[in-house]
């Protein structure tokens, strides 16, 4: 949550920030992980200030961010295995609903899927950290872009601007499309050309 006056640029801090992580972002990794970490503390934080206390929101915001930006940065082997492990559990709810009877999966099967998931994402950290960094840098780019284009949603004051980066632009049914064309376009050149091994 920000004033108002600072929508554009956020905006376009988002639009760079997210080009830099679909592009580059295994090269960059710990400095991708720096910027998201800093944008969601500083939306967590900036949130619990009153939107009347403009100082407040800011100094919230920017405490936040280097808090969430640290924290992120820190967690590095952390991130992976907790991505490869949310992807093992994915895969054992989605495959219990074609097997199984309805409802959970087994506990069981739940742990060892996330423990595999967990596992294959160390073992294949650089593809792992290609797809998620092109993904989420091209959700980014998205969301920012809306915001300066001055299409983006926005809240129900007058007052602030609040980040919805879940639902950027509800009805517009291109978001996706143009989600997985620039998540897909990131990929191809990270692989070919940023993401290279030395």
């Amino acid at each position: 949550m920000l004033p108002h006056s600072y929508e554009l640029p956020a905006g376009l801090l988002l639009v760079i920030g997210g080009a830099l992580s679909c592009f580059a972002g295994y090269r960059l990794f710990k400095i991708i992980l720096g910027i998201y970490g800093f944008i969601l503390g500083a939306m967590l934080a900036s949130s619990m200030v009153a939107a009347s206390n403009t100082v407040g929101m800011i100094a919230a915001a920017l405490a936040g961010g280097l808090v969430g930006a640290l924290a992120l940065m820190f967690a590095y082997f952390v991130g992976i295995a907790l991505v490869g492990a949310g992807l093992g559990a994915l895969v054992a709810h989605v495959g219990w609903s074609y097997v199984g009877s309805g409802g959970d999966p087994p506990p069981l099967a739940v742990i060892l899927l996330a423990l595999v998931g967990s596992l294959g994402a160390m073992l294949l950290q650089r593809y792992v950290i290609i797809l998620a960094t092109a993904f989420g840098g091209a959700w980014t780019m998205i969301v920012g872009g809306l915001t300066v284009g001055d299409r983006g949603p926005r809240a129900a004051s007058a007052d602030v601007w609040i980040l919805y980066p879940m639902s950027p632009a509800p009805g517009r049914s291109w978001v996706p499309l143009a989600w997985i064309g620039l998540g897909l376009l990131g990929t191809a050149v990270q692989l070919a050309i940023t993401g290279r091994k030395k």
